[in-house]
């Protein structure tokens, strides 16, 4: 996997680890217009993991073309993240615990209505499988401190 940027992998895998932006996934849709997605993410074993609804566009869309870009970084100044470049990889959730652990990154906790209406549908729930090409990191916060 190619790097760049001012962060080390390992920072790189540290960001990725512990951030808890959602990630904007980029993919083209069949217009041929890119589309943005917003996804709760995983990073395990230098993947990226994701769920969606096997009904979702982002499930046509992937299965149509499987290159991606993704950016994972704060919506405030000052600027950082990391974004790169993949090929999606689909295939049903299974009895994966990954959607159990996406709730309780993102909520904190399974007794919210929203993560039960989520685990209610896990039958019909995608796996999407990001293994990066590229990652290049950027970081604002020193100049933008100033």
């Amino acid at each position: 996997m190619q790097t760049q940027g001012p962060w080390s992998r390992t920072e790189i895998d540290d960001y990725l680890q512990t951030a808890r932006f959602p990630m904007r996934l980029a993919c083209h849709a069949a217009d041929d217009f890119p589309r943005i997605v917003s996804l709760w993410y995983l990073w395990q074993d230098s993947t990226l993991l994701c769920v969606t609804h096997r009904n979702a566009a982002l499930v046509r869309q992937l299965t149509r073309d499987a290159r991606v870009g993704f950016e994972i970084a704060t919506n405030d100044a000052p600027y950082y993240g990391v974004r790169g470049t993949a090929r999606a990889q689909l295939m049903p959730l299974g009895d994966s615990d990954l959607l159990e652990r996406l709730i309780l990154r993102y909520l904190g906790s399974t007794d919210s209505a929203l993560a039960q209406w989520l685990l209610s549908r896990r039958a019909e729930e995608m796996l999407i499988r990001l293994a990066p090409r590229t990652l290049s990191s950027w970081d604002y916060r020193a100049r933008m401190q100033r």
